[in-house]
């Protein structure tokens, strides 16, 4: 009776010292990818390359932050954060480094492509939130998903104007050099986060499931099967954005200036909304405010395209889609740790995680394939919408429920 009363008061709170380190890292890791944009046009003006080199070397990130997670989370699950986030700095650093010395495309797509893309992914919101999952409650685990999605969100702002200071003080590569041994904070950032899914400070029911077992569970799993589809949504809208929408708002002939502003105002509001949806989510139905994210931006880019656009039309539909950027993360995460628990939840969000990466690719890309047959970016508008009303409809029917168990004997 004393051992459990002395367990019940260690789940109890939140251990702020965790959540924080697990915050500087996401804003760490997720910031330096996030400026990439600052880097492109003086490393093609000084290499002589073209706009499709460095693309390239941006949609392979994209591709191995996205199959390198689901991998990445499972050895985190096994042996332990720490050790995946020491792989994230020396990936990440490697990366940036080659990046910066790069003298042929196919070193660039190397490191800025490969190494930078799995440096991200093992340090990435897979690998803190699971984290978090296995070291707070489930009362309180929306609420600080909300928090590490917000730190990473905030990465942008941080290293945005890092980036482009150290790049006039010190040129490209050099910057890309001084950002790559900022990563190697990285591992001691992580010492409070030491431990794998069978060490966290919250008991929950555990199972002897092997990682393949773990797999087959989740891929019969209609909920799971309906989440991660939905999710590969997310990353078609908001990589197209991020790609596009600064060339777009020059096609219908408004200033400049208003692209800067719309990514910064996407940004903050990405934070407030990421810390939003943690506080919501944790006391309504998941699956629900999933589905009314997915239908709000539907009707929000509807409305953006029909109605007459101008700097104000580009500011709303900037500060309203930045208030449903990333607040799809919180409780999509949290679904898949209600469904399976905490045990192998690093590689299974990160399968759910490589869906939104492949959404990811093929919004970037088909932005700009579709641009050049019809001469717009309207067919890809239009695509988007059509993609948010699915994902609202399949997000509909999940069931916030643990999966059942009935053959599963608790482990030992």
């Amino acid at each position: 009776m004393a051992q459990s009363a002395a367990n019940n008061v260690k789940q109890l709170g939140i251990p702020w010292l965790i959540i924080i380190a697990g915050c500087l890292i996401a804003l760490l890791t997720f910031g330096p990818r996030s400026a990439m944009g600052f880097f492109q046009l003086p490393l093609l003006a000084d290499k002589g390359w073209d706009r499709t080199t460095f693309g390239m070397a941006m949609a392979l990130q994209n591709l191995f932050w996205g199959a390198g997670q689901p991998f990445f989370g499972a050895i985190a699950d096994k042996y332990g954060t720490w050790r995946v986030l020491f792989m994230s700095a020396v990936l990440y650093c490697s990366g940036l480094m080659l990046m910066a010395w790069a003298t042929s495309p196919g070193l660039l797509y190397i490191g800025g492509g490969v190494l930078v893309g799995l440096g991200v992914a093992s340090g990435s919101f897979g690998i803190i939130l699971s984290a978090f999952a296995r070291n707070v409650s489930a009362a309180n685990r929306t609420f600080v998903f909300g928090i590490g999605t917000a730190a990473g969100s905030a990465g942008m702002f941080v290293f945005a104007p890092i980036s482009q200071g150290l790049i006039d003080r010190f040129g490209w590569s050099d910057a890309l050099v001084y950002l790559g041994i900022a990563m190697l904070l990285v591992p001691i950032l992580a010492i409070p986060l030491r431990g794998n899914s069978s060490s966290g400070r919250i008991s929950e029911a555990q199972y002897k499931q092997s990682i393949g077992e773990a797999l087959r569970e989740a891929l019969g799993h209609k909920s799971y099967v309906l989440l991660t589809s939905g999710f590969f949504v997310c990353g078609f809208q908001v990589a197209f954005i991020t790609a596009h929408f600064p060339a777009y708002i020059g096609d219908i002939g408004i200033d400049a200036t208003y692209a800067v502003l719309a990514l910064a105002l996407i940004g903050f509001f990405n934070i407030v909304g990421s810390l939003a949806s943690g506080v919501i989510s944790q006391h309504y139905s998941k699956p629900k405010f999933l589905a009314y994210l997915y239908l709000g931006r539907s009707i929000l880019v509807t409305a953006f395209l029909l109605l007459p656009q101008t700097g104000t039309s580009v500011i709303i539909f900037s500060i309203l889609m930045g208030l449903m950027w990333l607040s799809t993360v919180p409780p999509t995460n949290s679904l898949v740790a209600i469904m399976f628990g905490t045990r192998h939840l690093g590689m299974l969000g990160g399968i759910v995680f490589f869906s939104h990466q492949i959404g990811s690719f093929l919004g970037v890309w088909l932005g700009g394939y579709l641009y050049d047959h019809f001469g717009s970016y309207n067919p890809v508008w239009w695509l988007g919408v059509a993609l948010g009303i699915f994902a609202a409809i399949v997000h509909w029917p999940i069931q916030e429920a643990a999966a059942h168990r009935p053959v599963l004997q608790p482990a030992e």
